[in-house]
């Protein structure tokens, strides 16, 4: 079941405000951004970045994910290895809220997020 329509807009917020505050400063960010998106139950935050060999074409590169489970509350915790798969991180694989998954990648002790 998709998050709903109240706890969307105060993802949204969240979200803008992580994002303001990590950008980069404006003149890099033609050539690094930092952005994030809600599918469904899912927030996945993403670096913006020219392709290598077509510098008119933007990528996304994955930094986390974060799934919230309706039935337990919790938010399940993902990162992305190099074999291009979301994996559970297994330091912390849940956190109750979205507010200590954004101080968990911010943190990124491990450097599992921003490699």
């Amino acid at each position: 079941m998709a998050i709903s329509e109240f706890e969307i807009k105060r993802c949204e917020k969240l979200m803008r405000l992580y994002i303001e505050q990590n950008r980069p400063p404006p003149h890099i960010r033609k050539e690094l951004d930092l952005g994030y998106r809600i599918k469904n139950q899912s927030i996945e935050i993403f670096e913006i970045r020219p392709r290598w060999d077509n510098p008119d074409q933007k990528i996304e590169e994955m930094v986390a994910k974060t799934t919230y489970v309706k039935k337990s509350g919790l938010w399940k915790v993902y990162w992305q290895r190099a074999d291009m798969k979301w994996h559970r991180y297994e330091p912390m694989p849940e956190v109750d809220s979205l507010e200590e998954f954004i101080a968990l990648i911010t943190e990124d002790k491990y450097c599992c997020f921003y490699a």
